[in-house]
């Protein structure tokens, strides 16, 4: 498998909360790394602004068969991180 070229794409979205909600649960972060490729993400609260932040980064441009599963683990991984949420509650004054 041959990918077209280096990569290294990040992507920050950044959302002010709403008033009257906080951040009761964040998705945990993902950090992992292959020879071929890497994907990192994480979440944060600063004051009333979630940032969500993600790095994927391709390493080698070609992949030998060997490593296919690992691939499909990585974009299984990347998936998930992609459907995972922000839990907010109510902040009762």
């Amino acid at each position: 498998m041959r990918f077209e070229g280096p990569l290294k794409d990040t992507d920050t979205f950044e959302i002010a909360l709403p008033p009257g909600y906080e951040v009761d649960e964040l998705p945990p972060p993902i950090n992992i790394d292959y020879s071929f490729a890497s994907y990192h993400s994480k979440s944060e609260v600063n004051s009333n602004v979630l940032r969500y932040t993600r790095t994927f980064e391709v390493k080698e441009l070609s992949l030998p068969l060997t490593k296919v599963e690992d691939l499909k683990k990585l974009y299984r991984i990347i998936g998930g991180d992609e459907r995972n949420t922000t839990v907010l509650k109510s902040v009762s004054h």
